[in-house]
């Protein structure tokens, strides 16, 4: 396969390097790669990766495009609001790059996760959420597929590349089960809008490389920026050789779901018919803004008044997502083994 008139045209910046050339645009012309999460980290992958010429991309999201969004989703604009993110993304890139194709997948489940893997050479997990992670890895591993790692945390970002050339894997960096990793989302604490085009980028650089084999990846290592002073550092992290022994991903499944949580029509139902102990971890001016009743203990403050929490009470803990209140959860559970104490999945958004 030949590279077109066309072709040798939009990527002429890109030839013109000596350690580039036809050889590696080509290569990236061959490649598949899936994005999945077409968010803050998604959409600055999605760009370069369409822009740089990758043949192929899958767009994994089952969420449509927000007005909070736009702050740092530069994909989208007003006009695309209350629109699927992933068939908005497959429309915008394709205007910018008509020369790729593009497939989209309204979700990522258990289910679909190894079929869907199969048909790409690079997974880039674009998600915030802890539980999609180990999903992705240990799908990965299952298949051998590199998989690029990126997250955000208001004005921090990591970044990483797991199970490249049999390398460390997202658990070695991470073992489940692990409370630290329970960290809030953009949704809860927010996140400076360049971040995420910044790590998206980086992303997408990575994918890059492990695709021509122009450069070094960063396997087993994990890049740290601190925007705020600017300030990057790299730890490096060996493989466990335990973890990619990983052959079904019920493994994943059985360990790493979250335990005692509730539905909201749950809570309500409880609320009418026990003597519940609600806690809001939200920060007050959330709680004053919306509530469902209970007391207020924002998370940030909640070491400090523990002792306020009543031992013997049935307890349920909620915030806007369902994220704050789990680390939460476990603090309250740390400081009494005994309570009885449950969280409200999907937080208070599926109650408005």
């Amino acid at each position: 396969m030949n590279l077109s008139k066309e072709e040798l045209q939009r990527y002429s910046r890109h030839l013109l390097m000596d350690e580039f050339g036809t050889e590696a645009q080509l290569k990236l012309k061959n490649s598949k790669v899936l994005v999945v999460g077409a968010g803050g980290l998604g959409n600055p992958c999605l760009l370069y990766l369409a822009a740089a010429g990758v043949g192929f991309l899958g767009i994994a999201d089952d969420d449509v495009v927000h007005t909070s969004n736009l702050q740092r989703q530069v994909l989208f604009g007003e006009a695309d609001i209350g629109k699927s993110k992933s068939e908005t993304a497959k429309i915008h890139l394709l205007a910018k790059n008509p020369l790729i194709e593009i497939n989209t997948h309204p979700h990522i489940i258990k289910g679909n996760t190894l079929a869907l893997i199969s048909l790409y050479d690079i997974v880039i997990d674009g998600t915030d959420n802890i539980y999609t992670r180990y999903l992705l890895n240990d799908a990965c591993v299952i298949l051998n597929k590199p998989l690029i790692y990126g997250a955000i945390f208001k004005f921090e970002g990591q970044l990483s590349v797991f199970n490249y050339n049999d390398g460390p894997t997202y658990r070695c960096l991470y073992p489940q089960n692990n409370d630290a990793q329970i960290i809030p989302g953009c949704a809860e604490v927010g996140v400076l809008g360049v971040l995420p085009g910044i790590i998206g980028t980086m992303q997408a650089a990575e994918a890059i490389k492990i695709i021509t084999g122009v450069g070094e990846p960063l396997s087993g290592k994990l890049l740290i920026l601190n925007l705020l002073n600017n300030a990057t550092e790299i730890f490096r992290f060996k493989l466990n050789p335990s973890n990619r022994e990983i052959k079904t991903l019920s493994e994943y499944n059985e360990s790493c779901e979250p335990k005692n949580e509730i539905d909201y029509s749950t809570l309500t139902n409880w609320q009418e018919s026990k003597d519940i102990q609600l806690i809001d971890v939200r920060e007050e001016y959330e709680f004053e803004r919306y509530n469902i009743g209970g007391v207020n203990l924002p998370l940030s403050e909640l070491e400090e008044h523990l002792n306020k929490i009543h031992k013997a009470k049935f307890t349920v803990v909620v915030c806007e997502t369902g994220s704050r209140s789990l680390k939460a959860m476990a603090l309250i559970k740390a400081y009494i083994p005994s309570i009885e104490i449950y969280n409200l999945k999907g937080g208070l958004q599926n109650s408005k």
